[in-house]
């Protein structure tokens, strides 16, 4: 008999929405831009053999980011550094390789709030104002601080800025491997690579893969039904179901020989012959989401068999911060994910989940 403990299933929350990408109200862009870290984009179009030359030059514009090593985090309060980027655009630092529940660990937003998590022995030595994980437990081993870079008293002269640097340089210096990004709409001026010619950088692009599925079960959706009727619809949770299944590989037989899974398509479904799969890797900015996001709304501007396409992106596991601002943990799979169905009439769903160490999305 399994222990207790390990009979019981981690806690999940999936919240789901529906709107409208033309509405003016639509906050479908605003909950991309507050998902600050993506590893993983995926979007999956029934229907479709070849890609549209538009969705190619979208993809194409993804652009590069960097992998900076040995990076003093003192670095990144600089004025000369929140001058030139933070203050001139959205910057996206984030620590590389690092596990949110053992080690220590940095982000710094497009907001200009720098986040640092630390172990307990850290947090003491560096002296900063923090507050406790909340996923730390009865005994607090873990701390968060905060510290915002483009306050109005975090000035060159004043003391917020000079005892922040102090800490970090001086009292309990810090280094780490940062993934960055930088997204300015046209600025002139330096560049990160320029910026940070002097340390160990490296420009990478997005790793991106193109697959064909065919003959593919596709569930029944209605736009405006998210519960799902039984033999008209299936329902959001069990599209979200079926596409983790298909972004996975796993096999929707149900074969009673199959060892692996025994998962099936939920009823009613329909069989596509071709389906087209695109999965981009990498350090992946919201905005770059975002302008796929409209050319995948675009896409039924012209007559299409696809009834709906998703587009899914997975966040960083060991990320201090989900949506926002919000503390993000790892417990035992750190997720933190959401996905777009898109439909015909630009009708949407979202779905947004995450783990046990999270709070509820936005």
């Amino acid at each position: 008999m399994l222990p207790a403990q390990l009979g019981r299933a981690p806690r999940h929350l999936l919240v789901c929405e529906r709107g409208h990408a033309r509405h003016p109200r639509s906050r479908h862009a605003a909950h991309v831009r507050d998902h600050a870290y993506s590893c993983r984009v995926s979007f999956l179009i029934p229907e479709c053999g070849l890609l549209p030359e538009v969705l190619k030059s979208a993809i194409a514009d993804f652009g590069e980011y960097y992998l900076v090593r040995n990076l003093p985090i003192h670095e990144l309060v600089a004025h000369e550094f929140i001058d030139a980027f933070v203050k001139k655009g959205s910057c996206y630092a984030l620590t590389y390789k690092t596990k949110i529940d053992q080690d220590n660990t940095a982000a710094l937003l497009p907001n200009g709030k720098l986040i640092l998590s630390v172990d307990k022995d850290t947090y003491e030595e560096l002296g900063l104002q923090g507050r406790p994980s909340r996923y730390s437990g009865k005994k607090v081993m873990r701390y968060i601080i905060t510290v915002d870079l483009t306050d109005a008293g975090f000035h060159p002269e004043s003391k917020k800025h000079n005892r922040v640097l102090w800490a970090l340089k001086e009292k309990k210096p810090l280094e780490f491997d940062f993934l960055l990004a930088w997204y300015n709409t046209g600025a002139e001026g330096s560049t990160l690579m320029s910026y940070f010619s002097k340390n160990q950088i490296q420009a990478l692009k997005p790793k991106i893969t193109f697959s064909t599925l065919r003959d593919l079960q596709c569930p029944v959706l209605q736009s405006n039904d998210l519960q799902g009727k039984p033999e008209e619809s299936c329902s959001t949770e069990e599209l979200f179901e079926w596409l983790g299944a298909v972004l996975n590989q796993v096999s929707l037989d149900n074969k009673s020989s199959s060892f692996l899974s025994t998962y099936c398509c939920p009823e009613p479904n329909t069989v596509v012959e071709k389906a087209f799969l695109c999965t981009i890797t990498g350090f992946i900015i919201p905005e770059k989401i975002i302008q796929l996001l409209e050319q995948l709304c675009c896409y039924f501007g012209e007559p299409k068999l696809a009834h709906w396409l998703t587009l899914t992106v997975h966040g960083f596991a060991d990320s201090p911060v989900s949506w926002r601002e919000s503390e993000h943990g790892f417990h035992k799979g750190g997720e933190n994910l959401y996905n777009f169905v898109i439909f015909r009439n630009l009708d949407y769903w979202l779905h947004m989940a995450v783990g046990t160490h999270d709070d509820c999305p936005p």
